[in-house]
């Protein structure tokens, strides 16, 4: 692994914590270099629940690595070199996978008729069997060495060695060639460009008896080790990513039903919202049920539609690194993908929009019920607010009239007052008529205890 040399202490600002991780994360799983010809086992699990303590446990039991620590699985890659063989792991978001590179065994080669492999595992079977995880793949890529020159013969050999009638096959890495004009031909002369390509590549997709997939790679001698890892590693990821992407498609399927029944529901809603054929109460359970199913099935569901997603975007790049040309009488590996991806694909897709959408139509049924609430709220408060008003004049005419009854009381508590006043000064001796003053003393005692209430009124006015 290549690693940036640490800055010169003095010349830079202080790095930020996670300078070092982003910067060597371009070299975090390294191509292989792969000596052709050679046999390579493919496994990847789904590890949901397997810890990378259980993942280095398992590494542990491969012959010489009881003392592995597990510091080295940290980076979730590790590649360990056993007598006669390579094995890799790494550790990804959803699954692991383990990769056994080893000499391919001398009955293997391209003239025998579907040869045995799992004999010749270079680690053993138990080992591979006990992987802690689920299988989502498992490939058998033999790559070796052969002309390219005769594409017939090549295919005959090449289709009795999967033991298969009708494969799946492309020629990889091909560009346009022009040949030099003294060597052309008619066609060359005339600006024909002949295809040329660096291997061929054939499978049939189909899992054998022993639960892997085989894949051929054929390459003429001289091709370079590091060609042949950058070859195996898109071939092995096109795959593992192709069956990752796949994983939405019965999510899809599964969700189709309760789709078709949230969207009948929420029609009802609507319509019966849209009629008034229904109380407020009633809508408004029946709408918050069909929200929350909804919402769960978004929430449990939006990460495998996202992952689906962005697994296929990786898998039209590995299409498109490989570079294909066809190879006469065949169909190419990415066009016979595309087919047969493609429409699954859309229904993962359909279904995700489907479910946003019904979740964005539940929305904005919840709003329009809402607003017919608030609505009915305003007119009830309305209501409400011209009765307070009519019961508060009511108390005002009340309030005035207790009032006008009150100043009565008030003044002939004073005027009887007043004219035990002056029968006590008459019998003093004075010479007073105790009635003709408190009867001629009424209008001013009326006017005394009305302005007395009218400014009790007008302090309690400037109060509030």
């Amino acid at each position: 692994m290549h690693q940036a040399a640490a800055p010169t202490p003095g010349f830079l600002p202080p790095d930020d914590a996670q300078r070092a991780t982003l910067h060597n994360e371009v070299h975090a799983r390294p191509s292989a270099r792969i000596r052709l010809p050679a046999l390579i086992f493919d496994v990847a699990v789904l590890h949901a629940g397997v810890s990378r303590e259980m993942a280095w446990a398992h590494l542990c039991q491969l012959p010489g690595r009881a003392d592995l620590p597990l510091e080295r699985l940290q980076d979730n890659f590790l590649r360990l070199r056993g007598e006669g063989f390579t094995v890799k792991w790494e550790r990804h978001s959803e699954f692991s996978r383990y990769t056994i590179v080893q000499p391919l065994p001398v009955h293997a080669t391209l003239s025998a008729a579907e040869p045995d492999l799992m004999s010749h595992l270079a680690v053993p079977a138990t080992w591979l069997q006990q992987i802690p995880g689920r299988t989502v793949s498992a490939i058998q890529l033999v790559m070796l060495n052969a002309p390219l020159d005769d594409a017939p013969a090549l295919m005959t050999q090449a289709m009795a060695w999967l033991g298969a009638r009708s494969v799946v096959a492309s020629l990889m890495g091909s560009n346009a060639m022009n040949v030099a004009p003294a060597a052309a031909s008619p066609l060359q002369a005339r600006g024909y460009q002949h295809p040329v390509g660096h291997s061929w590549v054939l499978t049939q997709f189909n899992i054998q008896g022993d639960g892997f997939e085989r894949m051929l790679v054929i390459a003429p001698e001289g091709t370079s080790q590091t060609r042949a890892g950058r070859i195996a590693g898109r071939l092995l990821e096109l795959e593992i990513y192709r069956l990752m992407a796949l994983r939405g498609l019965p999510v899809a399927k599964a969700l189709g039903p309760m789709l078709a029944r949230a969207e009948n529901e929420l029609s009802t809603i609507t319509a019966r919202l849209e009629h008034k054929a229904a109380s407020d109460q009633e809508l408004l359970d029946t709408l918050v049920s069909l929200a929350a199913s909804v919402e769960r099935a978004t929430a449990e569901n939006i990460y495998r539609f996202s992952a689906t997603q962005a697994y296929y975007t990786l898998v039209n790049q590995r299409i498109s690194e490989l570079r294909e040309k066809a190879i006469p009488g065949t169909q190419m590996i990415g066009e016979f993908l595309q087919h047969r991806m493609a429409p699954a694909m859309a229904t993962v897709a359909s279904t995700a929009r489907r479910l946003a959408s019904l979740s964005e139509r539940v929305a904005r049924a919840s709003d329009l019920l809402r607003t017919r609430v608030d609505i009915a709220t305003e007119a009830q408060n309305s209501e409400l607010l011209a009765k307070l008003t009519r019961g508060q004049e009511m108390q005002l005419h009340l309030q005035s009239t207790v009032e006008g009854l009150s100043i009565a009381a008030i003044s002939y508590y004073v005027i009887s007052l007043l004219l035990y006043g002056g029968k006590a000064l008459k019998a003093a001796g004075l010479p007073i008529n105790p009635e003709m003053a408190a009867g001629a003393l009424v209008p001013v005692v009326l006017w005394v205890v009305w302005r007395t209430t009218q400014k009790i009124h007008a302090k309690l006015v400037a109060k509030h």
